[in-house]
């Protein structure tokens, strides 16, 4: 629930049960400020230039973006059901939501922040994982057991690997 600016200089924590976002100096080690988001709040990312940050509403299906200029939530994206992890694209212009209840993966413009489009994946997506050339897109279902594998270039789910049992966290190594 950690996610940090490129330059390593701030921190952002979801803050799970409190339902806040905490700002952290890294530098400094010090907690620069607290953001109120929902009664529970789930996951976070930044978007690519570091100007947002995004975390799920778990009260609510909505995704906070909060300003990183100001660290105040500056709007709401509405999403078709509640939201859990997320992952920008390595262009910055798309995000894509983790729709654990609904099994599907929304697509949000950066644009316009509004949900564009969302792909059917396995049972209870938690987490997204974009591969650094932007080319794949990975959604873990953790009910299902499975990855899903979705090709950014048609927005198709291009196969479902199977994985362990309560498959959630991703990451890429080279």
């Amino acid at each position: 629930m950690l996610a940090l600016s490129a330059d390593g200089k701030r921190g952002y924590t979801a803050n799970v049960g409190p339902g806040t976002v905490s700002v952290l100096d890294i530098p400094g080690r010090k907690t620069l400020t607290v953001i109120p988001i929902s009664g529970n709040t789930q996951r976070i990312a930044i978007s690519r230039d570091g100007s947002m940050v995004f975390t799920a509403d778990q009260t609510k299906p909505q995704l906070a973006v909060i300003d990183t200029a100001t660290n105040k939530v500056k709007t709401w994206i509405e999403l078709p059901s509640e939201g859990y992890g997320t992952a920008t694209t390595p262009d910055g212009r798309w995000l894509l939501v983790a729709l654990r209840t609904k099994k599907q993966v929304a697509v949000v413009d950066l644009k316009t922040l509004k949900v564009t489009k969302t792909l059917d994946v396995g049972d209870g997506p938690a987490e997204v994982l974009v591969s650094p050339d932007g080319k794949k897109a990975y959604a873990a279902c953790n009910f299902s057991n499975q990855v899903a594998v979705i090709d950014l270039a048609t927005w198709k789910v291009e196969k479902m690997i199977t994985a362990g049992q309560f498959a959630d966290g991703l990451a890429m190594a080279r």
